[in-house]
């Protein structure tokens, strides 16, 4: 099955860098789709029928977390797996984001380890080649 992957990101850099990443780990014929705020994620996210969304959490016009909450909230996207990247340590906030529905919070720095480890429930085995994802 062909994914639909929207990442949301403020910078230009680290929307590449989560792409490069999911290309890595085994998305690599996924269709991306790129935003730059909260709003333009969640409406990209209505008209492309994503089957995932990558979010950061401190984004203008809306953050990571309204986004979550706007998703989590609509009868027809509330299943829509929510993965937020944030640099808040703040074991409160992670937990918020949980407690709204992220399916996993990760935290920057991001690692390739770590983004695999979140997705691999997405991918099938013949999406893992032969990469050794555990050495960075």
């Amino acid at each position: 099955m062909k994914m639909t992957i929207v990442i949301a990101d403020d910078s230009r850099t680290a929307r590449f860098l989560i792409r490069q990443y999911l290309e890595m780990v085994g998305f690599y014929q996924a269709e991306f789709i790129e935003a730059e705020n909260g709003r333009q994620a969640l409406q990209l996210v209505k008209d492309n029928q994503a089957n995932l969304l990558f979010t950061d959490y401190k984004m203008p016009e809306m953050d990571g977390l309204d986004l979550l909450r706007r998703v989590k909230a609509s009868p027809t996207l509330h299943d829509l797996p929510v993965i937020v990247i944030t640099s808040f340590a703040n074991q409160a906030k992670i937990d918020e984001l949980s407690e709204n529905g992220a399916y996993a919070v990760l935290q920057k720095p991001l690692s390739l380890s770590k983004l695999h480890g979140a997705m691999k429930p997405f991918l099938s085995d013949e999406d893992y080649g032969e990469q050794d994802i555990e050495r960075e």
